[in-house]
């Protein structure tokens, strides 16, 4: 089958930006004027394309990333629309891994709000390309000129100006198209018609300003266009096109677009850009991996006579036809009906059936070629971050990494008819979503699931009791605590013998333990000389360390940030074994946390609220009972004040429910996982004692 669109006319794009800012109504209108769709969907009514969960609809947000395929101009586009919440922000984070561009929409009235901040990061991690959509130019207190340049403060980037608005709130016409020094005007409510006149007297002295000010920007970037413009030659539209396309594909510059979604103003000209400023796969660098047999990094070309190789970025349990593997194809062409092998896991896999996306609405395809996106079924050994690629040819591409939980809540069976069900329905949960775990608690038998917030685990206990029909028992959210030490042991001997008739044990080991670097989990370094310890009983020893730092000598919660170096020891001839040093190991890891001074650590909670100014004061009085250090505070458009604060997580349960009746339902705010602290020793005392309010 051949190419439905050559490869640099294919656009892998994500629609990202900050809980509220409009995401999924842009996605609407894309899929709109693309034809894919013939009506509008509205996230109030819960009539969406991309948001087709019960979840999505009912609660208004977006929660898992929808992938879908729309045609414009004679490109193909896969649109994937991701969730704003914090408490979702890995499946941000996994679409990002597989996008080449990305548009980041901004609400003109809050300009650059949190999680926009924590998006943007995530997009410079991975290098994306991005383009700027203000939205929301409608609404009352909308300020295109704050929020672009709020873009530049906050976020360190350089927006270039494409557009500016004509009017703002009520008053919003149109927009003026800097580039081609035209005014825009959307001329039927669908706003599917829309057409461009020349620039209104009002604005023509804004738009020499502004156009001059687009023209310096881009001219900047490039050589070329920079001579001219000193000798007073203005480069063409093609030209500065051209110049616009490629600093943006090298990170340097953002443009920046207006409208309001809402109203059907301002998506065309976002669709035309995302055509001529964001890369097609060809456009980016290609991508590298470790072939698994050599350990040597090999490339793969973006092109269709490359060995394949494609990245799974997400698993979706479908109610209807099972387990969808969504993928990003990188080199060569994935087909039906071929085996291909699971690098990461060593396995082969057959593929059956390869679908292409529409939301919730799916088509059959034959084959995919390089740079597309699809989901493909029944795949038994595939999960996110795993590469499928030619058996012949194999490479591992770089995994997918997410943050762990920070919030944990103990789930019980009502019945025993709905315990087996349970454990199905986590197992395929935990399978769909990463930042979710499952484990089983040693000393009291209990299930308990763990996930990135309050949210978070009520949309994932919501759907265990919809899709799979298991009714269960939540128990309070508790807390992720951690262990770590304070000091440095500079000696723990640790000799493990056992005598019991035949073979004995025997193990000798001598460690050091100190504190690491925040971050660095359990850090392990082998500074045996002279071969005292025998080679082959060095891992088992790590292995050891590793398994009884899973399980702390506070309280039981996992040991972070401890460096151990292994430097003596000694064997026995028959009594030495594996198990013997991997005994010797926990023991001696166990003795030296005792030793070395050992504190809890919890994990802390970057806080923003939003509040009426008549309220901060009982805003900043509650943070404070919350054990909070306040970072700052910033006057917004609107009487309003945004707090910024570091609180632990354990004092902002139920904390929605209290803000809101501390400024009579007129307070927001957000809330993503920071850092781990050490926690104070009274209240140290509380949660080990099993006493902890909260």
């Amino acid at each position: 089958m051949a190419r439905s669109f050559p490869i640099d006319k294919v656009r892998n794009i994500g629609i990202i930006a900050h809980i509220d800012a409009g995401k999924t109504t842009t996605t609407e209108r894309v899929l709109f004027y693309t034809g894919k769709t013939h009506r509008i969907g509205s996230v109030d009514d819960g009539t969406t394309v991309t948001d087709w969960m019960e979840q999505e609809r009912e609660r208004g947000i977006t929660i898992v990333s929808a992938a879908v395929t729309a045609e414009w101009n004679g490109y193909q586009i896969n649109v994937i629309d991701t969730p704003g919440h914090i408490d979702f922000t890995a499946e941000v984070q996994r679409s990002l891994r597989v996008l080449d561009g990305g548009v980041v929409v901004f609400d003109a009235v809050q300009g650059v709000e949190p999680q926009s901040e924590t998006v943007w990061r995530q997009a410079d991690r991975y290098s994306v390309p991005r383009i700027c959509f203000i939205n929301k130019m409608d609404r009352t207190g909308a300020d295109f000129y704050r929020s672009a340049d709020m873009i530049r403060t906050r976020l360190g980037a350089n927006p270039v100006y494409m557009q500016i608005p004509m009017g703002a709130e009520s008053k919003f016409e149109g927009v003026i198209d800097l580039l081609t020094n035209e005014a825009i005007y959307w001329t039927d409510q669908s706003g599917r018609t829309y057409e461009r006149k020349p620039v209104p007297d009002a604005f023509k002295d804004q738009v020499v300003e502004y156009r001059a000010k687009m023209i310096e920007h881009i001219v900047e970037h490039d050589d070329e266009l920079m001579g001219l413009y000193l000798e007073g030659k203005e480069p063409s539209i093609e030209q500065l096109k051209l110049a616009l396309r490629q600093a943006t594909i090298d990170g340097k510059v953002c443009p920046v677009f207006c409208g309001s979604a809402l109203k059907n103003k301002g998506v065309q000209p976002v669709l035309d850009a995302v055509i001529d400023y964001l890369p097609s796969p060809i456009d980016i660098p290609s991508v590298k991996g470790l072939n698994p047999e050599t350990d040597q990094e090999e490339e793969r070309q973006a092109t269709d006579d490359a060995p394949v190789s494609a990245l799974v970025f997400k698993i979706v349990a479908d109610p209807y036809v099972g387990r969808l593997a969504y993928f990003r194809v990188y080199s060569g062409v994935l087909k039906t009906g071929t085996n291909l092998m699971n690098s990461t896991k060593d396995k082969r896999e057959r593929i059956s059936r390869v679908i292409r996306m529409y939301a919730d609405h799916r088509e059959d395809v034959d084959e995919v070629p390089a740079g597309d996106i699809a989901a493909v079924l029944a795949l038994k050994n595939t999960f996110t971050g795993d590469t499928l690629c030619d058996p012949d040819k194999p490479i591992a591409l770089e995994n997918i990494s997410f943050p762990d939980p920070v919030i944990h809540i103990a789930i019980e069976p009502k019945s025993t008819a709905d315990q087996d069900k349970m454990g199905e329905a986590l197992r395929r949960l935990a399978e769909e979503d990463p930042t979710f775990k499952v484990r089983t608690d040693e000393q009291t038998g209990q299930t308990i699931i763990g996930g990135m917030g309050e949210l978070h685990l009520e949309v994932l206990v919501d759907r265990m009791l919809r899709e799979y029909k298991v009714q269960a028992n939540v128990g309070r959210p508790r807390v992720a605590y951690r262990e770590s030490v304070t000091k440095s042991v500079q000696k723990v001997d640790l000799k493990y013998a056992k005598q019991s008739g035949g073979h004995g044990q025997y193990a000798h080991i001598v460690i050091a333990v100190e504190p690491g670097d925040p971050g660095s989990g359990i850090t392990f370094e082998n500074d045996i000389v002279g071969g005292s310890i025998p080679k082959e009983f060095i891992n088992p020893v790590e292995k050891g360390i590793r398994e009884a730092a899973e399980n702390g000598v506070l309280a039981g919660y996992p040991v972070v940030d401890v460096k151990v170096t292994l430097f003596d020891g000694s064997a026995h001839d028959v009594d030495s074994s594996e198990m013997a040093f991997k005994i010797a190991g926990s023991m001696a890891f166990k003795d030296g946390v005792m030793k070395a001074g050992p504190v809890l650590l919890e994990p802390m909670m970057q806080v923003e609220v939003i509040a009426p100014e008549e309220y901060t004061g009982d805003v900043l009085g509650d943070l404070s009972s919350r054990r909070a250090s306040i970072e700052s505070m910033e006057p917004r458009i609107g009487n309003v004040q945004a707090v910024k604060a570091k609180v632990p997580l354990a004092e902002m349960f139920g904390y929605a429910t209290d803000i809101r009746s501390k400024t009579q339902g007129r307070g927001v705010y957000s809330m993503e996982f920071d850092h781990y602290a050490q926690v104070p020793a009274n209240v140290a005392e509380q949660v080990l004692s099993g006493k902890n309010k909260k």
